[in-house]
Parts: C-alpha cells; sequence; structure tokens
C-alpha cells in the first residue's frame, strides 16, 4: 500500500492539498517498464482522457472524458499500429489481427478509467501499455501495472482534475522521490510523508 496526495499549485508559490487516499499500486515500481512484465512504470506521466461507463462526470468535473461502449477497446499488442492507443471498433465484428483489453467488459473495476500518459508520445512498441487508474478489486490485490483505489477516492480524484491546470502522475521509489524532488519541482519530500 502507498499514499496518494493531489497537490495543486497555487498563485502563490504554495500548494494546495486535496487530500489524502490509500491506493494500491503494480507489483513493482520500475522505471523499465515492458509489455506484460507485471509492473508499473516509474516516472512522472500526464494525465489523459478519462472514461467511464457513466454518461457524465462526476459533479464539479471538468475534464476530457469519453463514455465507453463495447465498441472501445484500448490497443495493448505491440505490433498494432494502435499500439497503446484508444481504438473503437465493431464489437461484432472485431479484427482478429491485434490483441487488444476491452474498456467495457462488465468489470466493476473500469467504471472510472484515468488514462497515465505512460509510452504515449509517440508509444514505443513493446514498453508498456494500458496503465490507468482504476476501481481497486481489493485493498490487498495489485494489478499488473495500473494504480487502483477505492471508487469514492477515484471519483473524487476525477472531480478535481482540471485540463487547464495539465496535472501529472508521479510514481516513484523512495529513494527516487528524496533523490529527486527538488530539481523535478515536486512538493517538498516532507510535505508527502518522506523524510
Amino acid at each position: 500500500m502507498a499514499v496518494c496526495i493531489c497537490w495543486q499549485r497555487a498563485e502563490t508559490n504554495g500548494k494546495r492539498r486535496l487530500g489524502r487516499c490509500r491506493y494500491c499500486s503494480g507489483k513493482t515500481v520500475w522505471p523499465g517498464e515492458h509489455e506484460r512484465d507485471g509492473r508499473a512504470p516509474a516516472g512522472i506521466f500526464r494525465i489523459g482522457e478519462v472514461f467511464t461507463y457513466d454518461s457524465a462526470l462526476p459533479p464539479g468535473a471538468n475534464f476530457p472524458f469519453h463514455q465507453v461502449t463495447d465498441a472501445d477497446v484500448w490497443s495493448d499488442d505491440p505490433r498494432s499500429p494502435n499500439y497503446n492507443r484508444h481504438v473503437v471498433i465493431d464489437p461484432r465484428n472485431p479484427p482478429d489481427n491485434y490483441s487488444h483489453e476491452k474498456m467495457r467488459g462488465g468489470d466493476f473495476a473500469y467504471r472510472w478509467l484515468v488514462e497515465i500518459r505512460h509510452n504515449s508520445d509517440p508509444p514505443v512498441p513493446g514498453d508498456g501499455s494500458a496503465i490507468f487508474f482504476h476501481i481497486r478489486r481489493g485493498v490487498n490485490r495489485p494489478t499488473t501495472g495500473c494504480t487502483t483505489m477505492a471508487e469514492p477516492d477515484l471519483v473524487r480524484l476525477v472531480a478535481w482534475l482540471r485540463a487547464s491546470q495539465h496535472p501529472c502522475y508521479a510514481l516513484l521509489t523512495k529513494a527516487d522521490y528524496l533523490s529527486k524532488w527538488r530539481s523535478w519541482n515536486l512538493p517538498p519530500s516532507e510535505s508527502v510523508g518522506l523524510h
């Protein structure tokens, strides 16, 4: 288990904290994530689009989103020209030449997906795909690369996001955070409970 703290830069030099929520990330945090290695990538990543089963975001939310249907998939096949991208397919006639993950398969954990833009601009085939925040399936159930949290915490996060603020996600080991927070302009280590 780890702690997720959401910070927002204020007009002045200060930072306003949204609050803490506990989450369970992938099995291992590793800077060299590769497809299907079961690890969460380490680094700082932009937040992409929100994907949801719902027709609207939670009250107060203001972020780009897409309501997923049976036609929405995420390409996880390094051979695909759409690797690590959202793709809309014909669910009655899905392509059989590339593998993909269904974004709406009846799994409650995918009701809210927040894209973590790892290996995105442009994607490098084989360097990892389909990294999201999503609802956790259980307190002690790790993922194979995603970051999960309880649904109320994830909904709070979605409501907090603002595209105009260019939100990012930092996923680092304690040692990496302590050595990089100043040079990467992250919140002071003591303010995130690392000293």
